[in-house]
């Protein structure tokens, strides 16, 4: 089922996209053409990366590329932190909102990009066509276990819950409108729990030695969302639910066995994944899904970003003295060199304003290595010129954010934002100031431990209460 025409076509704009490590669109090719179709649906470039041996960045720009290049989908998803159900997924980050409901868990969550959202990639249907392009036609054990369930959610001793929840399914089974299913169950001791996999509609009995059964058929209706069930008493052995699907539309339905009626499922652990936050500080993304706004009115939150705001002391010389054009340009050299350091350091440049950048960082150990080699990249081109024309003043901080879309860019709004941009004021020429947040976050001392650092207090506008800052200076030769 692969159109070998457009595949190589497509592969040929992949591999023309950038200069890649050796082997590493070949690696992609293999798994295209022989990949099984679960191998080639919800595709987690993190997970890629470790299979492959390939560099996390280089796996997520790979797969970026290959959206580009039409090799594969981009989905957003919000997946269930209980059960790890993907409740919902969105081709365009201008479609996700944070606010979902999973019918598996009957809980309601409000996502950030930090968690419960998630990026993946499937094959393109125009390039291989796989059975999960049309879930409709999926059998019901395929449609719950792999389409429905990630399998990154673990439970503590390592085993994902998509596989541990097969061993309590007792029957799994498409029922169609307007039809009724006979579902024979042997029940043990604790409790039954039918669920409709697409709603809300589910039932729960106990099961209870020495209770009986009454009556010996249970006659279950399924319509809107909702499940109707007799009264019953069941004790273990053969029981009997006729499932009615009084809807209009098929409905997955199951039994499940659970060992009591109290049952809880262990607090899920999940893989590394890509999260929205980590994609929306990808410069590839940024780059070339400049299109994607976020549609949700109050923005999406981010519980942990690392923003560094840089500016050039006296610039307003530089122009009057070698004139507007060639100052321009060094400028630009300027913020080339600014964004490359930034790229090298897993962020993204989110706007540049007048001399002055903003990129964001997962990590601020990130953040701080390319503030530091911003500033020695400011330094080279220096030492090509007659006098010091750029000296960098650079500030950082670490806190939660609102992702946003301002005059059709992806930004970053809110205090930490501001409380950056004002801890760069405070930085003199060639020095970078950053807050307690950054310094004392993992890794961060030992980064800096060869430079001189000093500690002041500092009241900043609009922050009600003096902040600490830190003031790395240059390395003592």
């Amino acid at each position: 089922m692969i159109d070998e025409k457009k595949l190589e076509e497509r592969l040929v704009v992949l591999e023309a996209a950038k200069s890649w490590s050796p082997r590493v669109v070949s690696r992609l090719e293999t798994l295209l053409r022989a990949g099984t179709d679960e191998a080639l649906y919800r595709i987690n470039p993190i997970q890629f990366a470790v299979e492959k041996s390939i560099a996390e960045p280089e796996a997520i720009d790979l797969f970026l590329h290959a959206c580009v290049a039409g090799l594969f989908d981009m989905d957003w998803q919000l997946v269930c932190p209980m059960c790890s159900d993907v409740v919902e997924s969105f081709r365009s980050l201008r479609k996700l909102h944070t606010h979902f409901h999973c019918h598996l868990c009957q809980s309601d969550y409000d996502a950030a990009l930090d968690d419960y959202i998630t990026v993946t990639f499937t094959v393109s249907p125009a390039v291989r066509s796989i059975r999960f392009h049309r879930p409709d036609t999926l059998s019901a054990w395929d449609y719950v276990f792999q389409y429905k369930l990630t399998p990154g959610g673990l439970l503590p001793e390592g085993v994902p819950w998509s596989e541990a929840a097969k061993g309590l399914v007792r029957v799994l089974t498409r029922i169609e409108p307007d039809s009724v299913a006979k579902l024979d169950i042997d029940a043990a001791e604790g409790a039954l729990l039918g669920q409709d996999f697409d709603s809300d509609a589910h039932f729960s009995f106990p099961v209870e030695r020495g209770a009986g059964l009454t009556p010996s058929h249970l006659q279950v209706t399924l319509e809107h969302g909702k499940c109707m069930t007799p009264t019953a008493s069941i004790g273990p052995g053969k029981v009997v639910f006729d499932v009615r699907n009084a809807g209009k539309q098929p409905v997955v339905f199951g039994i499940l066995q659970l060992p009591s009626a109290t049952f809880q499922r262990p607090k899920l652990q999940f893989t590394p994944s890509l999260s929205g936050k980590r994609l929306l500080m990808t410069q590839t993304f940024r780059d070339f899904f400049r299109s994607e706004v976020i549609g949700a009115t109050e923005g999406i939150a981010v519980l942990d970003v690392t923003l560094v705001f840089t500016d050039l002391k006296g610039s307003t010389a530089l122009y009057e003295r070698i004139g507007d054009l060639n100052a321009y340009i060094q400028v630009q050299r300027h913020f080339q060199h600014l964004l490359d350091a930034t790229v090298r350091h897993n962020g993204a440049v989110t706007k540049t304003i007048g001399d002055a950048v903003m990129a964001a960082f997962s990590t601020s150990a990130d953040a701080v290595q390319a503030a530091l080699e911003m500033r020695e990249a400011v330094d080279q081109l220096n030492r090509d010129r007659p006098q010091r024309d750029f000296i960098l003043k650079i500030g950082v901080h670490r806190g939660a954010s609102i992702a946003v879309t301002l005059n059709e860019r992806l930004d970053y709004f809110g205090q930490t934002v501001n409380i950056a941009a004002r801890v760069q004021n405070l930085a003199d020429g060639d020095e970078i100031c950053m807050t307690e947040e950054v310094y004392g976050a993992p890794d961060v001392a030992d980064i800096i431990a060869p430079y001189p650092v000093t500690k002041s207090e500092a009241e900043l506008k609009g922050v009600s209460k003096a902040i600490s800052i830190y003031r790395l200076a240059r390395r003592v030769s």
